[in-house]
């Protein structure tokens, strides 16, 4: 008997002006409806972003068909996953297609796009300031050599950590990064908008990074956390070592499984003291029931 295909795993986004985004909403879930697809499509006057996966011919058909729609300038990127990495899809509306909170305009002054190449250069000078735009569960997973976590929960507290840490520092050259770089088009511009003037992102983010670059020539430590079943990829996209604790999410290393704190499916060192009992109780129902596959 053969292997079942892998699925192909789309991450795209695409910042351009959206008239109708309930209309746009309403039409792919219709076009969506049939093609087996799992993961999340985001809707917003901004644009789209979204990770989605399903069959080879799936994946092809939704990008020809977002194409037909005017989006000509996704930045797009496909990995591969053994197993369906998402439950359904989802194609939802937002306000943001990420959401910094604070009004920017990355289609009129994002930072310069570097490759993955130009990256390595500018960021082993010293001088370069690089900032990890994620947030710090992520981080926990890998980072590049020498990057600044800001050790946010949330995009939304990137702007006071900007106004926190970076002001004085107008003058430096800055260097971000994140998984895709859909934050960095925010990041960037925020930060033009905030007087800097040498900032700079690496185009098509980690993701595209570790696609491109082999682990001999890397300057990325560790593995890339990821928002589906996968938890995490290394260098050629390929699925990594990591596991999420269920409870709070966090990406777990394999001395954090060693924990006597961590429990599959019920706790991790990170959060056995912020559940309750009861809680721990109802999460260890349902990793029984997912074990049973029931779930």
């Amino acid at each position: 008997m053969s292997a079942p295909a892998p699925y192909t795993v789309a991450a795209l986004y695409e910042f351009r002006s959206v008239d109708d985004p309930a209309a746009l909403q309403a039409g792919l879930r219709e076009f969506t409806r049939d093609l087996g697809l799992c993961g999340t499509l985001l809707v917003a006057p901004e644009g789209i972003n979204g990770t989605v996966a399903g069959s080879r011919e799936a994946i092809t058909a939704l990008r020809a068909h977002l194409e037909s729609l005017g989006f000509l300038a996704m930045e797009y990127k496909e990995s591969e996953s053994p197993h369906a990495p998402f439950k359904r899809l989802k194609v939802r509306l937002k306000k943001e297609i990420v959401t910094l909170g604070v009004p920017v305009e990355p289609r009129r002054q994002a930072g310069t796009y570097l490759s993955p190449a130009e990256w390595n250069a500018l960021t082993a000078d010293p001088d370069v300031i690089v900032v990890d735009t994620r947030n710090r569960y992520e981080v926990q997973a890998g980072t590049f050599q020498g990057a600044v976590d800001p050790g946010i929960d949330s995009f939304r507290e990137f702007p006071s950590w900007v106004d926190q840490h970076l002001a004085g520092q107008e003058g430096k050259r800055i260097a971000m990064f994140c998984t895709g770089g859909i934050r960095c088009e925010k990041s960037t511009s925020l930060l033009r908008e905030k007087g800097f003037q040498e900032v700079y992102h690496l185009q098509g983010g980690i993701l595209r990074y570790l696609e491109e670059v082999s682990q001999e020539d890397s300057r990325y430590q560790g593995e890339c956390f990821v928002f589906d079943g996968r938890v995490t990829v290394g260098h050629g996209l390929t699925p990594g070592g990591g596991e999420m604790c269920h409870s709070c999410g966090w990406p777990l290393r394999p001395d954090d499984l060693q924990s006597p704190l961590f429990e599959r499916g019920v706790s991790c060192a990170h959060c056995a003291d912020t559940t309750t009992p009861a809680q721990k109780a109802a999460f260890r129902e349902r990793q029984r029931q997912y074990d049973g596959g029931l779930l």
